[in-house]
């Protein structure tokens, strides 16, 4: 008999090229061993869009045994090559370009992709998330053509919180999504980018919203170790268990909040795993 329960494996900033081959290594096993309904991985495959990073994070995706959308992230767009990022910015995607945001059918529950890593934006940090107008019809207009009774778990690199201010501002026209989420059956946002767990309630004039991000599977850890999310749905709830190496409770694991400038450690003074893994030599900021 068919069972609504379905087991979703949520991944972020894989970042290959200061990947956790441990860390990695051990997700793979599970996901082989627990065999999960979907396995959404929410951006920054890469740690500067290399082709051998790509590669590399290619290979690995397509060795998982499990159906796997793939979102953008601010790293995945190509770093040292001004011409293929305006042009022809997913080109180093072509190996896995069946994943890229990728919409999945888990019969009650269906995962749904929109798109907040642009190639360009007009302020100078363009690592931030940006939700277009096109972006963002796209995403509703699949939500709206899902079927009567079924839920949407909505992925995204960048969390959409707009704080209100360029300096510390998250992902613009994010609070716009959020509002148009609100109006619509999502049962969480799922994001990246900010290197640590969190699962918090957003209010909006329009309702609330559940958003739900994941940690890294890198080298780049900030306060807490490498992680991913398990998610689990019954039919009718969610719950999320914030999976580590370091068998920490996923009370422990998760952040109280989304920080004001969500940004991974870029300063040895940034709060980080006890193992300080802060890499030497940072990407360019833009």
């Amino acid at each position: 008999m068919a069972t609504d329960a379905r087991r979703i494996f949520h991944l972020s900033d894989v970042h290959f090229g200061l990947e956790n081959n441990r860390a990695l290594d051990w997700v793979k096993q599970e996901i082989a061993e627990k065999r999960p309904d979907a396995v959404a991985i929410t951006g920054d495959l890469t740690m500067r869009a290399r082709h051998h990073e790509f590669a590399a994070a290619t290979e690995w995706i397509n060795s998982l045994d499990a159906p796997v959308t793939v979102e953008v992230g601010n790293h995945d767009m190509p770093y040292f090559n001004p011409i293929e990022r305006f042009l022809d910015p997913y080109r180093r995607f072509n190996g896995m370009k069946d994943k890229v945001e990728k919409e999945i059918d888990l019969g009650n529950l269906a995962i749904i992709p929109l798109k907040t890593a642009v190639r360009a934006q007009p302020r100078l940090n363009w690592s931030k998330g940006w939700v277009t107008d096109a972006a963002l019809e796209k995403c509703l207009a699949a939500i709206d053509a899902m079927p009567e009774g079924r839920r949407a778990l909505v992925a995204v690199h960048h969390p959409l919180r707009e704080v209100g201010t360029q300096g510390t501002a998250l992902t613009k026209n994010g609070e716009k999504a959020l509002r148009a989420l609100a109006r619509r059956p999502v049962e969480a946002v799922l994001s990246g980018h900010v290197h640590d767990a969190f699962d918090i309630m957003e209010d909006t004039s329009e309702g609330p919203v559940r958003m739900i991000g994941a940690g890294t599977l890198s080298q780049r850890t900030r306060s807490t170790p490498c992680s991913f999310n398990e998610i689990e749905w019954d039919g009718t709830r969610l719950t999320v268990a914030v999976r580590n190496l370091q068998h920490v409770e996923t009370a422990d694991m998760q952040i109280d909040d989304v920080p004001e400038n969500a940004l991974p450690p870029r300063d040895p003074r940034d709060p980080v795993a006890p193992v300080r893994q802060i890499p030497r030599v940072d990407p360019p900021v833009h």
